[in-house]
């Protein structure tokens, strides 16, 4: 999310947890972050726009007691791929959201209310 890139710009410092619900497992991931708009890494993923790296500083796992066992049952729609066009999310034509939405998004905006029916799928 830009709302998070914009952060580190501010202060590069992160800490990130990464949860595997297959395994049980968790790690976590303290660093200094930095942005690439450039980066080399942008064309292993379809609609990326900038890379966010980690410099990290220290790594350890996290206590995993309280970790649901789950597993992947269908992935999302909305996550992008090469060679197919991603579908638009509801909340992105909700009139609420218009005002924030980024240029290339600008032709999105409608006049959408309901909030609730936008933001859960069916």
């Amino acid at each position: 999310m830009y709302i998070s890139a914009g952060n580190v710009l501010v202060n590069p410092h992160v800490g990130l947890l990464f949860v595997d619900f297959q395994r049980q497992a968790r790690l976590r991931l303290n660093g200094n972050a930095f942005i690439q708009e450039d980066d080399p890494l942008l064309k292993h993923w379809p609609e990326a726009e900038l890379v966010l790296r980690v410099k990290v500083r220290e790594m350890f796992p996290n206590c995993p007691r309280y970790i649901h066992k789950m597993e992947l049952i269908e992935e999302s729609a909305f996550v992008p791929k090469a060679q197919c066009e991603t579908p638009v999310p509801a909340w992105k034509r909700l009139e609420a959201v218009a005002d924030v939405l980024p240029p290339r998004d600008a032709h999105l905006a409608g006049n959408e209310q309901d909030a609730a029916a936008a933001l859960n799928r069916s």
